[in-house]
């Protein structure tokens, strides 16, 4: 087989000649050509759409960990001010307990092996911190609530003087009664104070009672729950009616001398289940 070539920078034309196999090997060369760049295409086209379905995973991967960060950040939130909360409540440090600051980190360089997170690691890892989240959150959560308890105890147990000034004239307990002589049970502490003097709840509660007593004179009864009631007696003014609510330290009356009363004062006495208590055992707790 001859090849002729002809250039219009060649003086005369050339010829190859080709031997019977180098002729079978060039036509064969020219037909299986477009089925190269045919596959070459074909491949292509396959790598690109084999990496499309890849980004997009990772694509999703990222916006689920973007979620879940944002989950933890917002337990993080609600730590940070139950926190907070718990610091005030017990009286910790500012500077000590800033749940606005990260906590210091450091140390050497570590000599053990390192690896770099993966996504599947990483996603395990917030999974991990997410549940150590959801426990300590849980474990403040019960603490804050014990915390709470606590304050509606103390709110609703008569531990505040009703009256800020005044002395005691009489104890709880056994001594002679003004008017027989005899010797008889006092039931509660008397005030000393002079007539106007304000008188507060000792205790948060529904006033039971609030009318005039052959005995007490304006006396108010208030109920703190679990079977706790403070009484006031021989008031002068009664400020409070039945069914009202009253809230610790809120005024309720004004000092007096009605009822069986040899002068201005205020008999205060605290019943559990309707057995007297001594006052002065709530009121020491005040503090």
């Amino acid at each position: 087989m001859n090849i002729i070539f002809v250039s219009n920078s060649l003086a005369r034309s050339k010829s190859i000649t080709l031997g019977h196999h180098q002729a079978i090997t060039l036509v064969l060369g020219w037909a299986i050509m477009p089925i190269i760049i045919a596959a070459g295409f074909y491949y292509s086209t396959l790598s690109s759409d084999t990496v499309q379905p890849k980004a997009t995973h990772l694509q999703e991967n990222l916006n689920a960990m973007a979620a879940r960060l944002g989950q933890l950040q917002a337990q993080v939130l609600r730590l940070d001010a139950v926190g907070e909360r718990l610091a005030k409540h017990f009286g910790l440090p500012e500077q000590e307990f800033d749940f606005r600051k990260q906590p210091g980190l450091g140390g050497a360089e570590s000599h053990t092996p390192q690896y770099q997170l993966d996504a599947q690691r990483l996603e395990k890892e917030l999974d991990k911190f997410a549940q150590q989240m959801e426990k300590r959150s849980e474990s403040l959560s019960v603490l804050e609530a014990m915390t709470l308890r606590e304050q509606v105890a103390k709110s609703t147990s008569p531990t505040l003087q009703p009256v800020s000034a005044g002395w005691f004239s009489s104890n709880y307990g056994w001594r002679l009664d003004p008017f027989s002589g005899k010797k008889a049970f006092h039931e509660g502490v008397d005030f000393m104070a002079e007539t106007g003097t304000p008188i507060k709840a000792a205790a948060g509660g529904v006033v039971v009672y609030s009318d005039y007593h052959p005995q007490y004179g304006n006396m108010i009864d208030i109920d703190h729950g679990n079977g706790m009631l403070s009484r006031y007696a021989h008031a002068s003014k009664r400020l409070v009616k039945v069914d009202d609510i009253v809230l610790q330290g809120q005024k309720i009356a004004e000092v007096g001398s009605t009822g069986r009363s040899t002068g201005p004062h205020l008999h205060f006495e605290v019943l559990k289940n309707g057995a007297p208590q001594n006052p002065a055992r709530y009121l020491q707790t005040a503090g």
